[in-house]
């Protein structure tokens, strides 16, 4: 497990800050798994999709009711299986999976948003050290993961979703809404998958 600060200043967060934070790094997830259901035709991305939208709703609508229980049923059937498939995309799209997963469990429990919201931000990480990992054959370890560049862009771009949340007046509704337009619209994923429109 990568260590970083931003892991520390997370704690401080309030639960619609957290919430807030595991969408957007599953947002930025949403382009592996779509790619991967493209390239295998292994299910519609779609679903997936509608998901992580219900979330982005409860955020943004006060009225928004969601059954979540209901919505990680839906999930598990997207979930794709490693042995199943030898391409590499697997690997991400699994990764995908289990941190929206972990974002529903803990909008069951919100006993564990910030357990959960580590565990999405080291997932996200994760599938970025094991991609570069197969790349370079060369372990990656808190002593070293300064010189890689692609694990020093997700902390980067985690701390860029940290920062206006944590500037936030209260449950700014707006900011949000700018935070998911600007991860929809840029459509890159953590390892660099592009989603054209």
């Amino acid at each position: 497990m990568l260590q970083n600060p931003i892991q520390v200043r997370l704690e401080k967060f309030e639960p619609w800050q957290q919430i807030t934070f595991m969408a957007c790094l599953c947002e930025r997830m949403y382009p592996n798994y779509a790619l991967f259901c493209e390239n295998t035709e292994f299910a519609d991305p779609r679903p997936y999709r509608v998901i992580l939208d219900s979330i982005w709703e409860l955020l943004t609508v006060k009225t928004a009711k969601i059954n979540f229980e209901r919505q990680l049923e839906k999930l598990e059937d997207l979930i794709p299986v490693a042995e199943e498939d030898d391409i590499y995309l697997v690997y991400p799209a699994i990764d995908a999976c289990v941190a929206l997963s972990t974002l529903l469990h803990a909008l069951l429990d919100r006993d564990i948003l910030f357990e959960s919201m580590l565990k999405i931000s080291q997932q996200s990480v994760a599938t970025v050290v094991q991609l570069e990992e197969a790349q370079t054959g060369t372990e990656i370890t808190n002593d070293n993961q300064k010189e890689c560049e692609a694990v020093c862009a997700e902390w980067d771009v985690q701390w860029a979703i940290f920062r206006p949340l944590r500037d936030a007046e209260g449950r700014d509704i707006e900011l949000i809404k700018d935070l998911r337009v600007e991860l929809r619209e840029d459509l890159v994923s953590n390892i660099g998958i592009e989603l054209s429109h």
